[in-house]
């Protein structure tokens, strides 16, 4: 049976939260302010102080501040990008304004790789049959293609491969490393098995 040990009170911040007693020797470093830290690292949405003390166990609204208190103080005495601030009703772990040119960057990558349900099929003919042509797309979807092929390019999931060898040299369309990057993929072979065919018969097969 693990030894228990009793943790100091308070951080070098000065908070003056209470340490959490009987706790196991291997986590003898857990005080209520890490754990303060650690639920709104672990989550994307406001956190009510009230919320925070009922799973931190002890405490009311009033020590949580103050563990927020200490938190903060030791974000800003090592220069730290973000703090902790109070927003709808609970709290939640922000970028300062001064990152704000670099985090937009960030999401609106995020946006541009953001997929209608269209623009997933489209993808999926693409990842499938490739090299494929536009008008092979077309006539497996049943819908044209022209806007979803320039909005997939410019992502950048999808490029231009070649021409195929027929009259008009029309363009041949495949993925890019950027496609198995987003879906988790290590190469093409990784694509999962599809059961049946598509729309008009077409059956997809994974390139080798």
């Amino acid at each position: 049976m693990d030894e228990m040990v009793q943790t100091v009170s308070t951080t070098a911040e000065g908070s003056d939260a209470q340490a959490l007693e009987s706790m196991p020797a291997n986590e003898a470093n857990v005080t209520p302010v890490s754990v303060v830290e650690a639920l709104l690292i672990s989550t994307d949405d406001p956190l009510p102080a009230a919320k925070i003390a009922q799973i931190l166990g002890r405490g009311n609204a009033t020590d949580v501040k103050s563990h927020i208190d200490a938190l903060n103080e030791r974000y800003a005495s090592v220069g730290a990008s973000y703090r902790i601030e109070s927003i709808a009703k609970g709290y939640q772990i922000l970028t300062l304004p001064d990152y704000a040119p670099w985090v937009k960057k960030l999401h609106k990558a995020r946006d541009d790789t953001r997929l209608t349900g269209a623009a997933l099929e489209t993808l999926a003919v693409i990842a499938y049959k490739q090299p494929v042509l536009r008008a092979d797309i077309e006539a497996v979807r049943g819908v044209a293609a022209g806007d979803l092929l320039i909005r997939l390019r410019d992502a950048g999931l999808i490029r231009i491969v070649g021409r195929a060898e027929e009259i008009g040299r029309p363009l041949l369309y495949g993925t890019t490393p950027k496609f198995l990057e987003i879906f988790g993929l290590g190469s093409l072979k990784d694509l999962p098995k599809l059961d049946g065919d598509l729309p008009g018969g077409a059956t997809l097969r994974p390139v080798e």
